[in-house]
């Protein structure tokens, strides 16, 4: 593969789970990922893990707080500098803004049983909008400038069941949300016009970590 062919990809959260399982897979096929972390010392761990698969030369860390702009922006200089570009964005970083107290595989399917089931509060809340919301964002729009210069830019999202509106109701709060994040997608994908991008929103499902 040549320098001009060469893929680069950056997935947040991926010191383990489904994002430490892209970065193998990416990996395998050949693309160069940034595997970040918040903390640095589980990020490098992972890292060495997917270094015994034969992968090294297809891996880098890279210390990542999506709810740091600084931590962004210096991933950002980072790939610059290093790579000249950026293919591949996945953002899985993310946390559950409560804390479970129900089995693993019942099915939450009604307001009720959540309620009894989790503890939510402010401070919970209020840190799961700025990492799973304010996070992906400004990590997106800090990294457009190095997707632009992809001919084949992708944005993939890795969403979960958890933040699904299914179990509410009322059908504007569900059209509200749904518009808000329709505003902010639409307004990056926007900038990549042209370049034959691709937005990708995927429902991994439950999983074993």
């Amino acid at each position: 593969m040549t320098e001009a062919t060469k893929r680069y990809a950056v997935v947040t959260g991926a010191n383990k789970g489904v994002g430490l399982e892209i970065c193998k897979q990416l990996a395998q096929n050949g693309i160069m990922v940034v595997l970040t972390a918040r903390d640095e010392k589980r990020g490098l761990e992972a890292l060495e893990s997917l270094k015994h698969s034969g992968l090294s030369d297809y891996l880098v860390f890279h210390q990542l707080d999506v709810a740091d702009p600084k931590s962004i922006a210096s991933l950002a200089d980072f790939v610059k500098k290093q790579f000249g570009k950026l293919d591949i964005l996945v953002n899985n970083a993310a946390i559950l803004g409560a804390t479970f107290f129900i089995a693993p595989g019942i099915e939450v399917n009604s307001r009720d049983i959540w309620s009894k089931a989790t503890d939510e509060n402010y401070e919970l809340a209020k840190k799961c909008i700025e990492i799973n919301y304010y996070g992906a964002k400004i990590t997106v729009e800090a990294l457009i400038p190095l997707l632009q210069l992809s001919d084949l830019p992708r944005i993939v999202n890795v969403s979960s069941s958890v933040v699904m509106l299914k179990v509410e109701s009322r059908v504007p709060v569900k059209s509200h949300f749904r518009s808000q994040a329709l505003k902010m997608v639409d307004g990056k994908v926007s900038l990549l016009q042209g370049k034959g991008e691709k937005l990708k929103g995927v429902l991994i499902g439950v999983t074993r970590n």
